[in-house]
């Protein structure tokens, strides 16, 4: 995977696409992850051609599927391996189908676009590291997809704070500076666009959306957004109240930083002077508490509450369209009344 220079684009392959999407709603409720496969095609575009699911650590309590002997058996070969052995294997077999088999990242669902957590960040800085700079993570949101709107998305750590991760400065960086958001577009072969026109068209068969029972324009009308809007507040409320603990333990950390220089007995411009030393040189110790924690958090609260305000955006939309519809109603009944 080349890296000359940093990609501005993602092409996503919509059969790689439906295999994520797959992947992520038959593990409901269970969170999985699965790696992405492709090649740079041009100056800053990653083109993202494959997929596949990385094995499910076995869990002896999950007795709901029922499989049968040659899944049970496939089940567990894949298990016996390792993330790594496993992606070698796969990789491996596809180059022999002649399939894309240059890893270009991986993929992850997630719930409720939680996904500013130090696992994934830890992850992510791994596959930039050892993999490539242009290595992607793509996110996937079951639930968000379910009210209608279609949530892929890609990012990368940014050059910012894959410094201060390596160089172990415990300094402070714009949450929203973490990760880099990467515009992500669906792309269909040509083949695929002709027949979805066919099938649209209505004009080659009885492929109407009408006839099909496919007829689903009116499903992005529900107003059923309580259960959404409550879920989100209390995440916002739990990601609080984890940020006010940190910044506990930052309040208390510099408290001590403080009486330890005032014991001291310096005064006037000196006192001020050692203050900001010891204050600069405590924050670089290992046992000083790390920004990044906070800084993830803060970033997560931020994205909660640009989700809701696009939810309660359109939401507000749909209440005022029905608002009207319900004006027209009542004014058809009069009217007729009226001509009689």
């Amino acid at each position: 995977m080349e890296a000359d220079r940093p990609i501005t684009s993602v092409k996503l392959e919509v059969l790689a696409a439906l295999k994520i999407i797959k992947h992520c709603q038959e593990s409901l409720p269970t969170m999985v992850t699965g790696s992405l496969l492709g090649l740079t095609i041009e100056e800053g575009c990653l083109e993202i051609t494959h997929a596949f699911p990385m094995p499910e650590p076995h869990d002896d309590n999950r007795g709901d599927i029922v499989k049968t002997g040659d899944d049970a058996a496939i089940d567990d070969e894949a298990a016996a391996l390792d993330g790594h052995e496993y992606q070698m294997e796969m990789m491996k077999m596809l180059r022999e189908v002649n399939v894309d088999n240059n890893c270009v990242g991986w993929y992850q669902s997630m719930y409720l676009g939680t996904h500013s957590t130090m696992n994934l960040l830890e992850n992510q800085l791994a596959y930039q590291a050892e993999l490539s700079p242009n290595a992607v993570v793509i996110l996937y949101d079951p639930m968000q997809t379910a009210h209608g709107n279609l949530v892929l998305k890609c990012y990368r750590v940014s050059d910012e704070a894959v410094h201060l991760r390596t160089t172990g400065k415990n300094h402070f960086i714009k949450p929203k500076s973490i990760f880099q958001e990467v515009p992500i577009t669906l792309n269909n072969p040509g083949l695929v666009r002709a027949l979805l026109r066919d099938v649209g068209d209505g004009l080659h068969g009885p492929y109407s959306a009408e006839l099909s029972g496919t007829d689903t324009t009116f499903d992005r009308l529900d107003l059923s957004t309580n259960p959404y809007l409550e879920k989100h507040l209390e995440f916002l409320c739990s990601w609080v109240d984890d940020l006010a603990a940190e910044q506990y333990k930052f309040q208390h950390y510099t408290r001590s930083l403080r009486n330890n220089v005032e014991n001291r007995n310096a005064k006037g411009r000196k006192a001020k002077e050692e203050l900001a030393a010891a204050i600069e040189e405590g924050w670089t110790r290992s046992d000083a508490p790390k920004r990044m924690e906070s800084l993830l958090i803060s970033n997560q609260i931020r994205t909660y509450c640009d989700q809701v305000e696009k939810f309660t955006g359109g939401g507000f939309g749909k209440l005022y369209l029905t608002k009207g519809l319900h004006g027209e109603t009542k004014k058809q009944p009069s009217s007729s009344a009226t001509s009689s």
